[in-house]
């Protein structure tokens, strides 16, 4: 940093100035110490700064399932909002999710003295590890909550899994089967919830449910099943893999999508647009919920402990994968 100040012409303290962006500083004097960092190639000593200030400027974060859609989304949107904040993000990925899991994975972001903890994970076992756990930081929760829930920032998977039943209802399909998550998976639990109350809301009985795993291969098997089913005519899947899945089947089986069977899906990946035909499917804002999740850590940091917000509502994207029934 000494090297910045005699190279810019300015005090130690200024150069100190800058990086913490102080607004006491001039434009031109600013200005010329970013010039002086960049030529000299300067980077901030973070353990220095940490002594100097008592803080790692550091949240961490712990995530189960990054290869789904969902959980790396939720972990790129909270690095993006935590660097726009002025933090670094650091990320530790499950190996499994077990309790010993992770608390192991806390440990090593603690040791790492991060000052908040963000955590997206939706499998039951992790997620009660998670509530049990007894810290002096903030930790923040992303997946698996309920409305209402301090310190945690959510989607609403029931209203998502309940829009886009009841527009497959209000389409005129009478009982719409589904393809579950994986069911020890809150958020599998809370769609099928949304599926279900769309369903007696309007004192109907809902159509076969078949369990996947998310995966594409879960919802070809399921789709096999209900392509011999000549009494389904609309399917919601709790994924966009599965319901990618499910649409190969019954193309297979010859079960025309939208004509014979209409098809909606959750998540709105990159690829629904293009999948054969189109899928109407619920998309989830990760970015909203980043933004939301490090608003909670840093209010938690600045003495609100029992912070919250309400759920992020997801919203139902229409294609060409769901048509009205056909007469019967």
């Amino acid at each position: 940093m000494a090297d910045v100040a005699k190279h810019a012409g300015v005090s130690h303290q200024t150069v100190s100035r800058v990086l913490n962006d102080s607004p006491l500083v001039r434009p031109d004097t600013r200005e010329r110490v970013l010039a002086a960092i960049e030529h000299l190639g300067y980077r901030r000593n973070m353990a220095a700064r940490m002594l100097a200030t008592n803080r790692s400027g550091r949240i961490g974060m712990v995530s189960a399932h990054l290869v789904l859609y969902g959980p790396s989304m939720i972990s790129a949107a909270v690095q993006e909002v935590g660097h726009a904040a002025g933090y670094d993000v650091s990320l530790v990925g499950l190996a499994d999710t077990s309790a010993a899991c992770l608390r192991e994975a806390v440990d090593r972001l603690l040791d790492q003295a991060v000052e908040a903890l963000v955590v997206a994970v939706a499998h039951n076992e992790a997620l009660a590890a998670t509530k049990a756990l007894d810290l002096s930081i903030p930790v923040v929760l992303t997946q698996g909550v309920s409305a209402g829930q301090p310190m945690a920032a959510g989607i609403d998977q029931h209203a998502g899994a309940l829009v886009a039943t009841e527009r497959l209802l209000d389409l005129g399909h009478h009982h719409v089967a589904h393809v579950t998550g994986p069911l020890d998976w809150v958020e599998a639990v809370q769609r099928r919830d949304g599926w279900r109350a769309a369903h007696t809301a309007r004192g109907l009985l809902p159509g076969p449910e078949l369990t996947g795993d998310w995966s594409a291969q879960s919802g070809y098997e399921a789709g096999l099943l209900i392509a011999d089913d000549p009494d389904t005519t609309a399917v919601f899947a709790a994924n966009d893999a599965m319901a990618l899945g499910l649409l190969k089947a019954l193309h297979e089986r010859g079960r025309r999508v939208p004509e014979e069977v209409s098809v909606a899906g959750f998540d709105d990946v990159p690829e629904a647009a293009y999948y054969w035909p189109g899928l109407t499917t619920v998309r989830q804002d990760f970015t909203e919920l980043g933004t939301r999740a490090v608003e909670l850590a840093l209010r938690a940091l600045k003495g609100e402990p029992d912070a919250s917000l309400d759920l992020v509502v997801p919203r139902l994207v229409e294609r060409d994968s769901t048509a009205p029934a056909r007469p019967s």
